[in-house]
């Protein structure tokens, strides 16, 4: 269950800022947020998307610290929010948004904290993912580090054995942090380096508040030797970040609108430039 994931992980530990109000732009502002974004993806080399929780909303898993969040009815003293399991939840328009981004080579890398699964069940590849805070459905080598996707839940956290064990002999152990445990190394580096490289950001449903990983996509606004020079960051969120001030864009809307504009006007310019090329070239 989601829920249950989220009650396992151990209690007393301040877990940013929660029930901040939600905000919406007014229709104009967000077709004008959306038409900035889609330039500045026309013209990015090295997209990399950040995702949290708001993405998967709409997939019936909620978030943590919207007005109506886990850790918001947790402070609060509320029970928790209805939800579905991982299990029964389904990509949502954004994730398979980002599918087609990715497929077109417009997207080169997605960076997560999410832990449900999703951007692998749509079809995103694990060579185009790093999951910062695990998956509920991966077990992982202490070995030889080599990782098992289930079709089932782990059903612990905190990096504890399953078990199980892998092919090479070694134990394996569930890969969804607990608090306070550390983010895995090789997934660490492989979203720093994509950081570093990108030239456009584009956060989706993330509070922006736990560090590290609220710090990578910030990277995209630095040279970093990169031959364009700084890049952009675009958020698109329901809640103000600590890190709206390194933002080009900001977009206070739900990412499946969003998401759903991006894609139906990109797939619109991917069109017509096949036939352009192939009719005139």
């Amino acid at each position: 269950m989601s829920l249950g994931y989220a009650e396992s992980l151990r209690k007393g530990v301040w877990k940013g800022k929660c029930g901040a109000p939600e905000l919406f732009d007014s229709p104009k502002d967000v077709k004008k947020g959306v038409d900035e974004l889609v330039k500045l993806i026309r013209n990015s080399q090295h997209l990399v998307a950040y995702t949290g929780a708001g993405i998967s909303v709409s997939a019936g898993i909620p978030d943590f610290r919207g007005p109506d969040g886990v850790w918001t009815r947790e402070e609060n003293g509320d029970p928790p929010p209805p939800s579905v399991s991982f299990s029964e939840s389904r990509p949502t328009l954004t994730h398979m948004a980002l599918v087609a981004l990715y497929q077109r080579g417009i997207l080169k890398f997605i960076t997560t904290q999410n832990v449900d699964n999703l951007h692998y069940k749509s079809g995103i590849p694990m060579d185009a993912l790093s999951e910062l805070h695990g998956n509920v459905f991966k077990e992982k080598c202490g070995v030889c580090l080599k990782e098992y996707v289930r079709d089932f839940e782990i059903g612990s956290v905190g990096l504890k054995k399953t078990g199980r064990q892998c092919v090479c002999g070694g134990d394996l152990k569930d890969t969804t942090l607990d608090w306070n445990d550390a983010l895995p190394e090789d997934h660490f580096s492989r979203s720093d380096l994509h950081a570093r490289k990108s030239d456009l950001a584009l956060c989706l449903g993330t509070s922006l508040q736990i560090r590290p990983a609220c710090n990578l996509p910030v990277k995209s606004t630095r040279a970093n030797g990169k031959p364009t020079g700084p890049g952009d960051m675009v958020i698109v969120n329901l809640q103000s970040t600590p890190q709206d001030r390194h933002a080009s864009v900001i977009i206070h809307a739900k990412c499946d609108q969003v998401m759903e504009m991006v894609k139906a006007v990109v797939s619109t310019q991917s069109t017509f430039f096949f036939f352009f090329f192939f009719f005139f070239f």
